[in-house]
């Protein structure tokens, strides 16, 4: 599906009373989505029961809601645009009890409408809902100030709440495309203008819903197809599940995250049937059908596996980094299990560690949890009801996981505490860090009988990792190899990790996101470190543009006691950028390139680096022989007795 043909799903959120209902109803009148006669039927049903017509009505369904009078579920309706644009309004429910529903119909959405009512002004549920969207990755938001009638339209009133939320929701990185005062039971800058205020001169809600950006289809995005059952038909093994991302083709090779096994498709199944080729047989599936496979030979696939192509796989980790909603009954408690709930796994899990809770309210820490929580190590111990939490979990098993802003289906999970959904949670960036953690407690590292120092005294010299960093076309990998050749010359055992190389074979699974370059480098750091404790001066030639990875990689050298020298190729962005030697600042300036270094994603320079180099003021041979200069004296060994028998 083309991303122009995506409809809109637009959340509308807010606290209680505030309007949501109402201007759902009023703006499918007010826009001519209404099915014929459902205005019509409302107003008889109203009379029938003696009540007087409301245009929340119109949105709420259930029996119950209208005798309440207060929206319990999240609705879902389709409408099109006045420019013809189609689009998914989602009604959230407000009540502070109603929390979890409100999250779910967030969870869904490409864009918020987030309505304040103008008499009542900014609520705690206005800011919790505000922060929890920030938290969900929604970064199109319109804020709606409502009940506008009710203050006699005043400007001053709308302004006043303006500069409010807007400095609430500056203080977590969200800047909503724009304030609209309305009235939604007068119909007031709904879909039309309103005379009644001459002083507001932006869009309406219509005209705003038409400028948000479309959704990208999730059909483009990396496959992901999570095995919910397997399934015995005659002689054939079905593997049944639904496609969150991707596209999967007869004929493509898949690996079954964890534990990598891959096979290739044989068939793809549909019930009911569905043709495809002249055989009648489907080719292809993609993201939001539900279909089976059979695969060209048999092996061991369970419910929770996921499948997708080799080339882009998932991660697959015993520890998770998440930002958490807590919406138990109990606390969340530091070193608690619950079960974890992620597509078709479930899985035992631990808090291991609680970094930061926050009142999603006001945005400060709540009192007494970020403090010494009864003791005195200073760790945080527990989340309550309606908190969010920055934590790391634990599993004993590995789970397969995105990060949230990378693919969103595999990126969100739920919390089971006994028998009820708890909470839920965002993986965000980072959770590499925690990749290294042991998957078994039977594994130990084998030192071997040979010593770093044994094989520095037979090479006359010592191991090392020299780590060079900069942008692209900086000159890295054209210093990496010339000072390899020298070092060569120089009777050095040196050898060059260049980073296409790398990524050619080793990290040959790992795309250009901010998740899979942190992966790329961690796994980059460890090889680097087992080539130094070799004996091999290795070099290493990679953007790396974090200091934290880099400065883990530098952790892992010196924990295996291998010398860390990092060098600063540095070289500015528009030097760079008319070298350009392969075109990729081209193609990344031409949007062919999403998140390329420099341009849409950043490059941290380092702080306090051993050696800088300047490619625009030197030559390769300059810069060799500075970074010679001082490595050759880390690299040298004090003369000792060998005792190599």
């Amino acid at each position: 599906m083309h991303t122009s043909d995506l409809p809109l799903r637009i959340v509308i959120v807010g606290h209680v009373d505030h309007g949501k209902s109402t201007l759902v109803g009023r703006f499918l009148h007010d826009t001519g989505a209404l099915a014929d006669g459902k205005f019509e039927a409302i107003q008889i049903s109203c009379q029938r029961r003696g009540v007087p017509f409301e245009w929340a009505f119109l949105m709420d369904a259930l029996q119950a809601e209208r005798d309440q009078n207060i929206t319990i579920d999240v609705s879902q309706i389709a409408f099109k645009t006045a420019a013809g644009r189609p689009g998914v309004l989602i009604d959230a429910p407000g009540h502070k009890e109603f929390l979890k529903n409100m999250i779910t119909g967030a969870a869904r959405a490409d864009a918020a409408l987030l309505l304040i009512a103008a008499n009542e002004g900014v609520r705690e549920q206005s800011r919790r809902h505000g922060y929890l969207l920030s938290l969900l990755g929604l970064k199109q938001v319109a804020v709606v100030v409502n009940k506008m009638d009710l203050v006699n339209y005043d400007p001053e009133v709308f302004r006043a709440i303006e500069q409010e939320y807007r400095d609430f929701l500056f203080a977590f990185g969200v800047e909503p495309r724009v304030f609209i005062p309305i009235s939604a039971r007068e119909g007031a800058n709904v879909a039309t203008r309103s005379a009644a205020m001459p002083w507001y001169t932006g869009p309406t809600i219509s005209e705003v819903l038409d400028v948000f950006t479309p959704p990208v289809s999730e059909a483009d995005s990396p496959l992901r197809f999570p095995i919910q059952d397997v399934y015995r038909f005659d002689a054939r093994r079905i593997l049944a599940g639904r496609i969150e991302s991707g596209t999967l083709r007869v004929g493509d090779e898949l690996t079954f995250s964890p534990f990598n096994k891959t096979a290739t498709v044989a068939s793809i199944e549909h019930w009911p049937e569905r043709t495809g080729n002249g055989n009648g047989v489907p080719e292809s599936a993609a993201a939001g059908e539900s279909i089976g496979i059979t695969l060209t030979e048999q092996i061991f696939v369970e419910r929770g596996h996921v499948a997708s192509h080799m080339a882009d796989a998932p991660i697959e980790s015993n520890r998770v980094k998440a930002s958490v909603f807590w919406l138990g009954r109990k606390d969340m408690t530091l070193g608690g299990t619950y079960k974890l709930k992620l597509s078709t796994q479930e899985l035992e899990c631990q808090v291991a560690s609680i970094e930061r809770v926050i009142d999603a309210s006001t945005l400060a820490a709540p009192e007494g949890r970020n403090g010494a929580g009864g003791a005195d190590d200073g760790k945080i111990r527990s989340v309550s009801r309606n908190d969010v939490a920055e934590l790391t979990l634990q599993m004993r098993k590995p789970l397969v996981l995105d990060n949230h802003d990378r693919v969103a289906p595999l990126g969100r999970f739920v919390l089971v505490d006994g028998h009820e959904v708890s909470g839920g949670g965002i993986v965000f960036g980072g959770v590499y860090t925690d990749r290294r953690a042991v998957v078994s407690q039977n594994l130990t590292w084998n030192d071997g009988t040979l010593k770093s120092s044994d094989r520095a005294r037979r090479n006359g010299h010592k191991g090392a990792v020299v780590w060079l960093t900069g942008l692209s076309g900086a000159g890295k990998s054209t210093i990496a190899n010339a000072l390899e050749r020298e070092l060569f010359g120089r009777q050095y055992h040196s050898y060059v990790l260049d980073g296409d190389n790398v990524r050619y074979g080793l990290n040959s699974n790992l795309g250009f996101s901010p998740d899979d370059r942190i992966e790329n480098i961690r796994r980059v750091a460890e090889v680097a470190r087992l080539m130094a404790d070799g004996g091999f001066v290795t070099v290493t030639a990679f953007i790396s543009p974090y200091r934290t990875d880099r400065r883990r990689a530098r952790e892992v050298a010196l924990e295996g006691g291998c010398e860390f020298i990092e060098v600063y190729v540095n070289t500015s962005l528009e030097v760079c950028e008319k070298r350009d030697p392969k075109s990729l600042y081209k193609k990344a300036r031409a949007g062919e390139i999403k998140q390329f270094t420099g341009i849409d994603a950043p490059y941290e320079a380092p702080d306090d680096p051993e050696i800088i180099v300047q490619t625009e003021r030197q030559t390769v041979e300059e810069s060799v022989a500075a970074i010679l200069e001082q490595l050759l004296p880390r690299l040298s060994v004090e003369s000792e007795p060998q005792n190599l028998s």
